[in-house]
């Protein structure tokens, strides 16, 4: 099992474009993003061998609240009863988890990330930009 928190604003892995020099991420955010989960993942990992077989993923992706949810003049600081908990905006949930997969076997935390059979993301807003991350090995049905 891996169970670790990378400090940052989540990026999404968005679509790849063909040049004549390669191939080209259209988010200019997304490889540092992956480098930094990457990072997080191996030193979570801890020497040990990559995960492999059915593994399930979960993240809780952490949004920085804009200044809109918080009030002003003598409420300054106070976060509105309006307002939200969860984080409706874009990015996609789907592009966020594309990102942190190939990050983990990017990282060599696992196998591949072909293996991971069960996602659960949440995006919800908060005071520190994260995202916590947590891998277990699944176990076949019986």
């Amino acid at each position: 099992m891996l169970d670790f928190t990378v400090i940052g604003e989540p990026a999404p892995q968005g679509s790849k474009t063909k040049t004549r020099w390669g191939v080209r991420e259209d988010n200019p955010r997304t490889k540092p993003w992956r480098a930094t989960v990457a990072a997080a993942a191996a030193e979570a990992k801890n020497g040990q061998p990559p995960l492999d077989g059915p593994l399930k993923l979960e993240v809780v992706f952490t949004f920085i609240r804009p200044s809109a949810h918080y009030g002003t003049g003598r409420n300054a600081g106070i976060l509105k009863a309006s307002a939200p908990t969860w984080h409706t905006k874009v990015p996609d949930s789907d592009k966020l988890l594309r990102a942190i997969g190939d990050s983990l076997t990017q990282s060599g935390a696992i196998r591949d990330d072909a293996r991971i059979c069960w996602t659960n993301a949440r995006k919800l807003y908060g005071d520190t930009a994260s995202a916590r991350i947590i891998v277990t090995q699944l176990k076949e049905p019986m």
